[in-house]
């Protein structure tokens, strides 16, 4: 089981009282993430911008905290050792996370344990408060303005742990629920990454639209998102996601004794490490400046070669709009299962083969990028950045290969962003970010919503993307409260 504190890597914002009636809106969510093997609970808050100041950024994170459940014995993500990893930590997570609720309006009343003070509190604060037991006393939070939890897509048992229990505290707080669609939050992270530096007036960054190309081990997706709830898929995989196909490739090309340092079940990370012990010194990498140069295959010195994917196949389909990585892990097996390696011996292959393996997926995650920045060029259509999010952002090879990719083929002014690393696996707080995205839109959940195994993104898919799903209602908006406080 690994506990990752990630809250450290963020600044929050004072403890300010949150005024009832102010000029100045905070909204603030306990998000949950439980849709694989991550269990990952987010207080996140967001401010109006008219609170925004050198000592107050646009958002903040006043808790991020996760779970990886312990899958290393299967070499893999079972799912009901993920299952029960959440049942057993989700609980003390939240416990954990009230405890870093901003302080209520007028916190006068501190409630001891030992004395009899906590029933006239519980009398005389006001409606927005609960009261939430830390270091030997009751205190005073402001309650969340909603619930935001994963939805889908997932494991179906793991989404469900979450979901339930977010609509018990929807239910106990008396505030909305808002179910996320995971990959949307990976799509909107670097906006989340962008406000919590920000300390202005808020520009949302990046703008829309841009191009998003979503990897991790259940997805490979190149998505032209237009809207927070509009994502066109431009590209997808028919097979494996490439996380997977990484994952698989670290397993056969590995030694046994690199293996067992794995503290998960994410070999893909290992694999990098393996193959550049030193990083980016290393990397010696020239970008193909040519479609030829990219489709050719590299004899290795040992030799053997990958091709690139779709690279031999019939009628143009190396130019088709999709990704594809079965071919390349299947090689990869073949040419391990012909070899004894033996100990240590073999290894200066091993590290050939690692880096080869990521060498050609990545360049073919690069050239469906490189397609798609040339229609829309060909349509005089402005995309200038593209966002790369999930697990497998976090390789830095990755983004070296992609960067040099489009450089040399003429789209050095497209900007590529890469959230940080904290902010690329599974999170709450790209849940919590995705939820106040929705909510400000007018959007929340109806109670009887269910977890989706499958969610699509896009809504022209066949279950009509995001707003497709359903349980979404418009949000009832406070317009006496807002009124009262001259917000018209």
């Amino acid at each position: 089981m690994l506990v990752q504190h990630l809250h450290q890597y963020y600044v929050p914002l004072r403890r300010k009282t949150l005024l009832t009636c102010s000029r100045s809106r905070l909204v603030t969510t306990l998000a949950i993430e439980t849709s694989c093997d991550d269990t990952s609970v987010a207080i996140v808050q967001k401010s109006d911008g008219l609170s925004a100041s050198v000592k107050n950024p646009i958002a903040a994170l006043h808790f991020h905290e996760k779970v990886t459940s312990d899958n290393s014995q299967f070499a893999g993500v079972h799912p009901l050792v993920a299952q029960d990893s959440h049942q057993k930590n989700l609980a003390t997570l939240i416990a954990k996370a009230l405890e870093y609720l901003p302080l209520a309006a007028n916190p006068d009343i501190e409630v001891d344990k030992e004395t009899g003070v906590r029933e006239q509190a519980v009398k005389n604060h006001q409606p927005s408060a609960i009261q939430v037991f830390s270091n030997g006393r009751y205190l005073l939070k402001e309650r969340p303005d909603f619930i935001s939890v994963t939805r889908g897509p997932g494991l179906r048992s793991c989404l469900a742990t979450g979901l339930d229990t977010a609509k018990g505290l929807a239910v106990a707080f008396q505030v909305p629920l808002i179910g996320v669609n995971h990959m949307q939050a990976h799509a909107l992270t670097p906006r989340l990454a962008s406000a919590l530096k920000q300390r202005a007036k808020y520009e949302p960054d990046p703008a829309f639209p841009f191009l998003s190309l979503l990897v991790s081990g259940g997805h490979t997706l190149l998505v032209h998102s237009k809207s927070v709830t509009d994502h066109e898929i431009l590209a997808t995989t028919n097979d494996v996601a490439i996380g997977d196909c990484l994952d698989k490739t670290a397993r056969a090309v590995l030694p046994s004794s690199v293996m067992a340092q794995s503290k998960d079940a994410m070999y893909g990370s290992l694999l990098e490490t393996f193959a550049f012990p030193s990083g980016p010194e290393s990397y010696n990498y020239t970008p193909p400046t040519r479609r030829h140069e990219e489709l050719a295959r590299k004899p290795a010195k040992w030799g053997w070669s990958l091709g690139a994917p779709l690279s031999e196949t019939r009628a143009g389909k190396s130019r088709e709009m999709k990704f594809t990585f079965t071919g390349t892990q299947s090689n990869v097996e073949r040419i391990c299962e012909t070899r004894s390696w033996e100990a240590e011996r073999g290894n200066e292959e091993r590290v050939d083969l690692a880096r080869e393996s990521m060498r050609v997926v990545f360049e073919h995650l690069s050239s469906r990028v490189v397609m798609a920045l040339q229609q829309f060029a060909a349509r005089k259509t402005g995309i200038h950045t593209l966002v790369v999010s999930g697990g497998v952002a976090r390789n830095d090879f990755l983004k070296h290969v992609l960067r040099s990719f489009l450089d040399a083929r003429g789209f050095s002014h497209v900007r590529i962003i890469f959230p940080p690393t904290p902010l690329c696996t599974d999170n709450a707080a790209m849940i919590g970010w995705t939820g106040i995205e929705m909510f400000e839109a007018g959007w929340e959940s109806d109670l009887s919503i269910q977890a989706r195994r499958k969610w699509a993104i896009d809504p022209e898919a066949e279950d009509g993307g995001i707003l497709g799903a359903d349980g979404w209602k418009r949000r009832i908006r406070e317009e006496g409260m807002r009124e009262s406080c001259g917000l018209r």
